[in-house]
């Protein structure tokens, strides 16, 4: 008996057969994105977002908690969805800057997003972390902010490591909606 390869999968064009130059590559569309590639290294901002984010309703700020001194909110760039952020209201640029009572808010409302995005998302791991200031990372480095980003055993792919690009299959609304819906549960 002879191996056969399997045929294309249901659903999928042929790359040769989509306008342009014909190749093996299939695209992923992200027009959305184009306005933060446009604006360079600094998003479209003229004040800190995360200073900006507490003034607004908590669906248009992104918000999915508000405590005494920090707040958790998405990211509007997220890694993979449910990306959470947490950060304190001051706008302090460095972790030891924080007081005693933000470091430890900090920390609780982290401990919570990793409890919710568990049952929300069903994810099983984590990476959480700080950038601080630009040479680390930081893409805001004015605001203290630390980054709760959810991982499941299937997300690893691709397409961050060759086309700088990442699938995100809800869109942020939804997200924290479902969140914050969760948070007190």
């Amino acid at each position: 008996m002879t191996d056969v390869p399997p045929g294309p999968a249901e659903g999928l064009v042929a790359a040769a057969s989509l306008p342009g130059v014909p190749d093996e590559f299939q695209r992923l569309w992200t027009p959305h994105r184009m306005a933060y590639i446009q604006a360079g290294p600094e998003p479209l901002r003229e004040e800190c977002p995360f200073c900006a984010a507490p003034r607004k309703p908590d669906a248009d700020g992104l918000i999915v908690a508000r405590g005494e001194t920090a707040y958790a909110l998405l990211n509007l760039f997220p890694y993979n969805s449910g990306h959470l952020l947490v950060c304190p209201y001051r706008h302090i640029p460095l972790y030891d800057d924080a007081t005693a009572e933000e470091v430890a808010e900090i920390g609780l409302l982290t401990q919570q997003a990793m409890r919710t995005l568990r049952r929300v998302a069903r994810c099983d791991g984590f990476n959480i972390g700080m950038n601080q200031g630009s040479v680390a990372g930081a893409g805001v480095d004015g605001h203290l902010h630390q980054h709760i980003v959810p991982r499941w055993a299937t997300d690893a792919n691709f397409f961050p490591i060759i086309a700088k690009t990442k699938a995100l299959p809800q869109l942020l609304g939804e997200v924290r909606e479902a969140v914050a819906g969760a948070w007190a549960d």
